[in-house]
């Protein structure tokens, strides 16, 4: 009965987000066609919008936010670095992000409309059939960025992943830290277990977000790169961990199960295979 009631209430929460996004899409993009900038009148949407939804997430199907760390951004530029498990993640950190400038795939920013809108909000594409050769044009848009005072926000992991899948950072983000040399603000949260990645089904409970302490500039690559994976992991390893203990109200898939039971074990998931550095 659980699963039939959220099952409504999902379908109910996805027909006013898609809804509400394809219209606020068709008026920043057309927008956008007169007008090729950030404007306070887009900026106010776009802040309503992830608002709105946070709201509609609560009322519609019972996830409840809370963000926490907020004093770890530095004033000045800076990137936050943070897991990926839904699109929970961009609405929580988006009113801590002042004046953000996303890291997006190109096929996003393709999307008639929502593309273009995306653009007059500093959004920076990767391409990433492009290879080797994608890294130096993003590194471009985002030395422009910075200097018109935004925050870069990054998904180090490229992709959303399940809860204690294992963690699969791309070597991008260490080509920003040492091109870039401003500081690094690491986001852990644990979204996953109430907006599932291949799941259709939203379930009830707090889904949380925490900034973790500034990395700061100058560190050799390879440390920064550890130091990255173990601070988000660690801290969303913890989020989801404490979340567990509290009980979920939700059914646990066998898979899951299996990683929590190891995780409160004190099993953490390995990492995934390496893959190139180019990529």
């Amino acid at each position: 009965m659980l699963t039939v009631v959220q099952a409504i209430r999902s379908a109910a929460f996805y027909l006013v987000f898609f809804t509400q996004t394809a219209i606020l899409a068709i008026i920043l993009g057309t927008r956008a066609l007169l007008v090729h900038r950030r404007t306070a009148f887009g900026w106010a949407i776009a802040q309503y919008w992830g608002n709105s939804n946070l709201a509609f997430l609560r009322w519609i199907v019972g996830i409840r936010t809370e963000t926490t760390g907020a004093e770890n951004i530095p004033d000045g530029p800076c990137i936050i670095a943070a897991k990926h498990m839904s699109d929970w993640d961009i609405f929580a950190i988006l009113p801590h992000s002042r004046r953000p400038a996303f890291i997006a795939k190109k096929e996003l920013m393709d999307i008639p409309f929502f593309g273009r809108a995306a653009r007059s909000f500093d959004t920076i594409r990767i391409d990433r059939k492009l290879g080797s050769d994608a890294i130096p044009l993003m590194l471009d848009d985002a030395r422009a960025a910075l200097d018109r005072g935004c925050r870069l926000i990054i998904f180090p992991e490229g992709t959303r992943k399940p809860p204690l899948a294992p963690h699969d950072y791309r070597y991008g983000i260490v080509r920003m830290y040492e091109a870039l040399g401003v500081p690094v603000v690491p986001v852990a949260l644990n979204s996953g277990l109430y907006w599932p990645r291949n799941g259709l089904v939203l379930w009830p409970g707090t889904a949380r977000a925490r900034f973790l302490p500034a990395i700061p500039p100058g560190l050799p690559a390879d440390q920064f790169h550890a130091r990255l994976v173990a601070t988000i992991e660690d801290g969303t390893n913890e989020l989801i961990l404490d979340a567990y203990r509290n009980g979920l109200s939700r059914p646990v898939p066998v898979e899951l199960q299996g990683r929590l039971e190891a995780l409160a074990a004190g099993h953490p998931p390995p990492p995934a295979p390496p893959r190139p550095t180019t990529s």
